[in-house]
Formats: C-alpha cells, sequence, structure tokens
C-alpha cells in the first residue's frame, strides 16, 4: 500500500482519513441519518404490520401489492418529486428529508417482513392476555412485541444500515458539506489531478466496519428473522 508524506513524516491512508477535520463531523452524520430513519421506519412499521397480520383491514391485498412494487421503485425515480415536496414543507437542509425518504423505502419493507410474524402468533395468546386484564394496548405491547423480537431485530438492523449506506438522498436533499455524511465525503478525494485510491479504500473500510459488526454479533437474529415469520403453523 502506498503512503503519504506529511511534514516528512509517512503516513498510512486510513491514519489521513482519521486526522481529516470532516470525518468525525460525517461519521456524526451518518449515524444521526442512520438512527433517525431506522427509529422513524420502527415506529410506524410496526404499528402499520401488527394491525395488518392482526385484524381483517379493508383493501390490504391491496396495500400489500403497493408495497411490494414500492420497494421496486429506484430511489433516482423519487428524487424529483420529493425534493419538491421537501422544498414547500422547507425540509431541504435538514436531516428531516433524508430521514423522510430513506424511511418511506424501509417501512413497507417492515410492514411486509413483520406481518407474516404477526400472523404466525396463535390467536389463543391474545384471548389468554384478555382473560387477564390486558387491553389491545398492553397486549400489543407486553405480548406481541416480545413474541416477535427476533422479526424486531431484523428490520431494525436492515433500516439502520440502509440510513447508514444511504448516497443519493443525503446527497441531494443536503447540499451543505458539514450535512454530508460518510458515503458522500469519499468524493472528495477525486479531483482533476488524480484519485486517490488508498485513501479510498481505507475510508471504505472505515464505511463498512458497522455493517460487518452488526452481522458479526446479530447474525442468528438476522438469519432466523428472515425465516421464521415465512410460514404460519
Amino acid at each position: 500500500m502506498d503512503h503519504f508524506c506529511i511534514d516528512n513524516r509517512t503516513v498510512e491512508p486510513w491514519l489521513l482519513n482519521i486526522r481529516d477535520k470532516e470525518f468525525f463531523t460525517s461519521l456524526r452524520n451518518s449515524c444521526i441519518i442512520a438512527t433517525m430513519s431506522m427509529c422513524l421506519s420502527m415506529l410506524i412499521g410496526i404499528p402499520a404490520a401488527y394491525g395488518m397480520g392482526r385484524y381483517k383491514v379493508p383493501g390490504r391485498r391491496i396495500m400489500l401489492l403497493a408495497f411490494l412494487v414500492s420497494q421496486m421503485l429506484p430511489p433516482s425515480l423519487m428524487l424529483t418529486p420529493m425534493y419538491l415536496i421537501f422544498n414547500k414543507m422547507g425540509l431541504l437542509g435538514t436531516f428531516w428529508a433524508p430521514v423522510v425518504a430513506i424511511s418511506s423505502g424501509s417501512i413497507p419493507f417492515i410492514v411486509i417482513i413483520l406481518r407474516s410474524y404477526f400472523n404466525s402468533i396463535p390467536k389463543s395468546l391474545d384471548d389468554a392476555a384478555r382473560i387477564d386484564g390486558c387491553n389491545a394496548l398492553q397486549s400489543f405491547f407486553l405480548i406481541m412485541l416480545p413474541a416477535i423480537k427476533t422479526g424486531i431485530i431484523t428490520v431494525a438492523v436492515i433500516s439502520f444500515l440502509g440510513g447508514w449506506n444511504d448516497l443519493a438522498y443525503s446527497m441531494t436533499f443536503n447540499v451543505m458539506p458539514e450535512m454530508r455524511p460518510l458515503t458522500a465525503n469519499i468524493y472528495k478525494f477525486q479531483s482533476k489531478y488524480g484519485t486517490r485510491w488508498n485513501a479510498i479504500m481505507a475510508y471504505g473500510a472505515i464505511l463498512v466496519t458497522p455493517v460487518v459488526l452488526a452481522f458479526v454479533f446479530l447474525q442468528k437474529y438476522i438469519v432466523g428473522g428472515l425465516t421464521a415469520g415465512a410460514v404460519k403453523e
């Protein structure tokens, strides 16, 4: 691997990234965007999946079809209409613009995945909770959510990684450099004088670290969560 020379000292590319003043700012932005988009997606997606999985909602087949179709739409197709909407709402230049945009793609995914989990829970658990004095809200928090813990962890990790890896929404809706995440700052190593590939590779290694850690420590939940609610017994 090549090295960089600063003040007559040889510096590794990864160390150059750590010493970059913009690195920790972009790292903070990535954490904010990923965490906010995950929380917003879970806050809306889990109750929606519960309602569609446990109750006979009119038009739920059409809504599920719409959710599936929305997963096929590329982000580039949604940039222009979202930009116009966020501009009228005054969200451009804030973290809320990419957070809402990312959540709009994560929520249908959460509903599709968790709906099968709620469907697989026996109806007798609801009846037992009501006999014990729980209302619908208490049954949801005390019975249903612990029963689908594996599925919640799965969609939470995938939602977080969706926000962490976002590039298109963050670069389009946040034009100020201090608002951009790690994925957008990689472009600063490309200029008319050449491309600093070593710095880009070191930056990329830092960028994928949370992804690797998430799958290493939560692998059993993610693998089990992708199939646990697939079949109703």
